[in-house]
């Protein structure tokens, strides 16, 4: 990949941490918090929503319609790639994460996917924001999930 490389510890742990947070917003349906970890103009396309742009569209369109229907959400962390701008302003981390999916007689079953996420920041002095999102499910799984959980 032009332009890219490796990361150094630091920045592959200033992403870890911030991929955990955002995991765990995800698992508590607090779109409220993840919100203020993202650009107001982030695009993302997923398996439940096409592109969108703009960060109303991306919790309306695709967080609000898939978080609150979901279980158990966790980003797999330490099987994370992630890849640093040489000036270390912008990465992109290539992460799996698990779900548990709830069927139509509420049955749970696992719901595995994979995301890539593209992060920037001004200087390395700058909070990571997110810019970019792309999750999509693992083969054969269920698109859809039955949950109805409060959102935050």
């Amino acid at each position: 990949m032009s332009g890219l490389q490796d990361t150094s510890f630091i920045d592959h742990e200033s992403v870890q941490q911030w991929i955990d947070g955002w995991s765990a917003e995800v698992a508590a349906v607090n779109l409220t918090a993840a919100r203020h970890r993202f650009a107001d103009d982030v695009s993302a396309f997923g398996t439940f929503a096409d592109v969108v742009v703009g960060l109303d569209r991306l919790l309306n369109d695709q967080w609000s319609q898939v978080w609150p229907k979901i279980e158990e959400f966790c980003f797999l962390t330490e099987e994370m790639q992630v890849l640093v701008a040489p000036d270390r302003c912008m990465a992109v981390a290539v992460v799996g994460w698990n779900s548990l999916g709830i069927d139509v007689v509420g049955e749970r079953f696992p719901r595995p996917g994979r995301a890539t996420i593209v992060l920037q920041r001004s200087s390395v002095a700058d909070d990571w924001k997110g810019t970019h999102t792309h999750f999509s499910l693992g083969r054969g799984v269920p698109q859809a999930s039955h949950g109805s959980r409060s959102i935050r």
